[in-house]
C-alpha cells in the first residue's frame, strides 16, 4: 500500500516551520517526523535523498507562499510602495506572534547550506527571483523603468530579509517597521517623488 499523499505536505510544512525557528543544522529527521505526525518511513518514501531534499521542498513551499501573499497584496493596493509596506506589516505581526522565535525559513536554511547544496541553492534562487519579480512588476506599473524596477526590487527583498534578522535578534518589530517606512519612500511612484522634490525645492 502506498503512503497517503497527505503525508508529503505535512512533512514539508513541518520542515519549513522547524527550519524557520531552529535553522537547518539543528533540525533532525526525527523531529520533522514527530512534528509532521507522519511515519518516519514516509520521509524517506517521499524524500529518498534525506534532509537536503526535504529542505529543498520546504524552501519552494515557503517561497510560493510569499509570492502568493505579495500577489494578493499587489491586487489590494494601488502601488508597489503600499504593497511592500502592507507586507512588512504582516511580517512584523507574524514575528511578534511567534515571540520573535520565527525567522524566514528560506534565509535560515540557505545561510547554512548554500552554495554547498546545489538543489537547495537553486530553490532559494528561484524563490528570491520570484519575490523580486512580483515587486518589480508592480514598480514597472508605477512608471519605473525595467532596470530601476529590477534594482529596487532587489533592494526591497534584501532590506526585508535583513530586517527579519534584526527583529529576531532584538525581539522587536522596530527594524521591520523602519524598513517599511524607508521602502515606502524609496519605492514611491516616480511622478509623486518628482512632485514632492519640487515642492521641497
Amino acid at each position: 500500500m502506498s503512503t497517503p499523499p497527505k503525508h508529503r505536505g505535512a512533512i514539508v510544512r513541518a520542515a519549513a516551520t522547524l527550519f524557520r525557528r531552529n535553522g537547518f543544522a539543528a533540525t533532525g529527521i526525527n523531529e520533522i517526523a514527530e512534528v509532521s505526525g507522519a511515519p518516519k518511513g514516509s520521509l524517506y518514501h517521499y524524500f529518498p535523498e534525506g534532509k537536503d531534499q526535504i529542505a529543498e521542498a520546504a524552501v519552494r513551499f515557503a517561497g510560493a507562499g510569499v509570492v502568493a501573499t505579495l500577489e494578493k497584496l499587489a491586487q489590494e493596493h494601488g502601488d508597489a510602495a503600499s504593497m511592500v509596506r502592507a507586507y512588512c506589516k504582516l511580517v512584523a505581526g507574524w514575528m511578534a506572534k511567534s515571540g520573535f522565535r520565527d525567522g524566514c525559513p528560506i534565509t535560515t536554511t540557505l545561510l547554512e547550506s548554500a552554495p554547498q547544496s546545489v538543489g537547495l541553492t537553486g530553490a532559494g534562487r528561484e524563490a528570491f527571483e520570484r519575490w523580486c519579480g512580483v515587486i518589480a512588476a508592480a514598480l514597472t506599473r508605477d512608471g519605473f523603468s525595467r532596470a530601476e524596477a529590477r534594482r529596487l526590487s532587489t533592494l526591497a527583498v534584501s532590506a526585508i530579509e535583513g530586517a527579519l534578522i534584526l527583529a529576531r535578534v532584538e525581539a522587536n518589530a522596530r527594524p521591520i517597521e523602519d524598513v517599511a517606512r524607508s521602502l515606502g519612500e524609496v519605492l514611491r511612484k516616480p511622478a509623486r517623488r518628482t512632485a514632492r522634490s519640487r515642492k521641497r525645492a
